[in-house]
């Protein structure tokens, strides 16, 4: 079934309707309750505004808007747990987030990707080909592991700093997955570490058997 488009209702009753693939793609997506909070609110709020010019789901809502928003209708999402659930949403594909300057101050004005939400996907090994080279058998299991632990956008973005940084090794990519794994992605301990200038820094630990100097 093709999805329905993003529209508000304005019947009496007030429904408000998102597309089928808001639940076949991006509910999949929610780990926590106050990213499922902020996702439908963010919806509600974006569904009754009204953007000249524009579809609904391109509608943008400033992090004020939505705090007012979410405390008229006592959410229950304090200002730490919001921005919590801001950034989890923005890594996993569903929530689209800038800034805008309003009247001499910068805030954060936030979308949502559901109109055309549909699984966020990478091929993980055509990056491997591309930037590191050929994947012999045990690269290619650990690569399939890659897959089902970390986000498409992590595993994208690490090559991305690999290669960037001119390592391009599998050893090297998998130590930045396992450190944002532990440490969280944007804990900035990785930036400090490369900082320092140890080559060894992200080969070391279980992939180090995998890769050649």
């Amino acid at each position: 079934m093709p999805d329905r488009q993003l529209l508000g209702s304005h019947s009496k009753g007030g429904f408000v309707s998102l597309p089928d693939s808001f639940f076949a793609h991006v509910i999949p997506k929610i780990q926590e309750l106050a990213e499922l909070k902020l996702v439908l609110y963010l919806a509600y709020i974006i569904l009754r505004k009204r953007c000249p010019g524009r579809q609904r789901s391109e509608c943008s809502v400033t992090h004020k808007e939505l705090k007012d928003e979410i405390c008229r209708l006592s959410a229950g999402l304090d200002e730490e747990t919001l921005r919590h659930a801001v950034d989890l949403a923005a890594e996993h594909g569903i929530l689209l987030r800038s800034t805008t300057n309003i009247n001499g101050v910068v805030e954060d004005i936030y979308s949502l990707a559901i109109d055309s939400a549909q699984p966020i996907t990478i091929n993980i090994f055509a990056l491997y080909e591309q930037n590191i080279g050929i994947i012999t058998p045990m690269i290619a299991e650990e690569l399939k592991e890659a897959e089902n632990l970390y986000p498409p956008q992590w595993i994208e973005e690490a090559f991305r700093e690999a290669v960037r940084l001119n390592k391009r090794s599998w050893k090297y990519i998998a130590r930045i997955l396992e450190r944002w794994a532990s440490e969280g992605k944007d804990s900035g301990e990785y930036k400090r570490d490369i900082k320092k200038d140890d080559p060894d820094k992200y080969i070391k630990g279980k992939y180090g058997h995998l890769v050649r100097r």
